[in-house]
């Protein structure tokens, strides 16, 4: 068990909150399977105007239409998310586009997120305990709203007070987790992580933040740190005693 006196929680998905395999043998190929009739049916959507938008910008381009010049359009998108998504690059129009086609699945009923099974009700408990909750993750804040929307325990998005992605900074760079203490109006010290890459809680740790270490079955062994982050392996051994200052 570990006491935590933090006014506010800042959580991972993948690997933290939800499985890795979930992600990498369910949502993965339902974004990789949708991909194409996806792009297709909704290329005249202004939903894909950022997403378009994002892609030429990260590939170095002014524009969309620069990008694609002498090419067609629909299939250099389509291209190089399959590039992107053969790399395992965490680009933020990759995350927006494959966001969009989970909604798909999310409404359509045939995705519900995974969550281990503690989860719910201690995020539940949490909340009760006073403690903020937020997320940072790779995946569009868009992307994380359907999630927790969609879970297998039902929506929980009332739990949450607001998401982080890849456009407030990489997640192994403290610069980033800065950016969301601002944000969140909250000293740094205020705030605990939860991750299972310890990168990424090394990161959190420059920027002030307490950090706790999810070891969860499937996940990776963590990288060797010189300063150990508390570690877990269910959010049941956290016991929360929110500090008013």
């Amino acid at each position: 068990m570990i006491e935590l006196a933090q006014r506010a929680a800042l959580l991972d998905v993948e690997g933290t909150t939800s499985s890795v395999a979930y992600v990498y043998d369910v949502m993965f190929p339902f974004a990789r399977r949708e991909l194409q009739p996806y792009v297709a049916q909704h290329w005249e959507s202004a939903a894909l105007d950022p997403v378009r938008e994002r892609f030429a910008k990260e590939a170095g381009a002014a524009s969309y239409t620069e990008w694609v010049t002498g090419r067609e359009p629909q299939q250099t998108l389509i291209d190089q998310a399959v590039r992107l998504m053969d790399a395992d690059v965490k680009a933020t129009g990759l995350k927006l586009l494959q966001g969009l086609i989970w909604e798909a699945g999310f409404c359509s009923g045939e995705l519900h997120a995974h969550l281990f099974e503690e989860v719910a009700p201690a995020l539940h408990a949490w909340r009760a305990a006073g403690v903020d909750l937020r997320i940072y993750s790779s995946g569009s804040v868009h992307a994380q709203r359907l999630f927790f929307g969609h879970t297998e325990a039902g929506d929980l998005r009332p739990l949450l007070t607001g998401h982080y992605d890849t456009t407030v900074g990489p997640k192994r760079e403290a610069d980033s987790y800065a950016a969301i203490a601002a944000d969140w109006r909250l000293a740094p010290q205020a705030i605990a992580f939860f991750s299972d890459v310890t990168e990424e809680l090394e990161a959190a740790r420059a920027a002030g933040l307490a950090t706790v270490l999810v070891n969860r079955p499937g996940n990776a062994i963590p990288t060797p740190t010189t300063t150990p982050h508390p570690k877990i392996t269910s959010f049941d051994e956290v016991v929360w005693r929110p500090s008013e200052s």
